[in-house]
């Protein structure tokens, strides 16, 4: 499937993701951060779970056994596609070597999202479980980053960065 494909694809569960991603929330009110929790997944809520995960996967597989040039193209269709990729998530914990390389994998593609402070703090707790289940992360995390943007996006480094340092 070609990058062109994807990109189609994406675009039809960006639209229907969208309303919720764009969706205001009033944290003024109290308990709405419960609330918040306590809502469905925007997966479950768009009625899109199973075509995002089936997209998501694919899109990791083609990053993972690609070059730059293909890599940065699929981190840019992350970039344009906000909504998309704020819902993406990948359905197990990272408690497998496996399991951890993905996690890692769809960190590398989001390139610290919109905010590096989020990324490190999601990059600390995916490690947090991982080391927790057992998994020898420090190998890992170097293989991911060689598969990582250099760019320092924010000032506060590189995901190539972020991932070498979190060994």
């Amino acid at each position: 499937m070609s990058l062109q494909e994807f990109e189609l694809r994406m675009m039809d569960l960006e639209q229907r993701l969208r309303p919720i991603a764009d969706r205001p929330i009033d944290i003024t009110k109290i308990g709405w951060g419960l609330r918040l929790k306590q809502s469905p997944h925007p997966l479950d809520e768009a009625g899109v779970r199973p075509e995002a995960e089936t997209l998501l996967q694919e899109l990791i597989n083609v990053y993972r056994a690609s070059g730059e040039d293909e890599r940065e193209t699929v981190r840019k269709l992350f970039e344009e596609y906000r909504a998309f990729a704020w819902a993406a998530s990948l359905p197990f914990e990272p408690t497998t070597e496996e399991n951890f390389r993905q996690h890692l994998l769809l960190f590398s593609i989001k390139d610290q999202g919109r905010d590096s402070r989020d990324a490190i703090l999601l990059l600390q707790d995916l490690c947090q479980r991982a080391k927790a289940a057992g998994v020898n992360t420090a190998s890992v995390l170097k293989d991911v980053a060689t598969l990582s943007s250099d760019k320092n996006k924010f000032g506060m480094g590189s995901t190539t960065g972020m991932l070498l340092k979190a060994c």
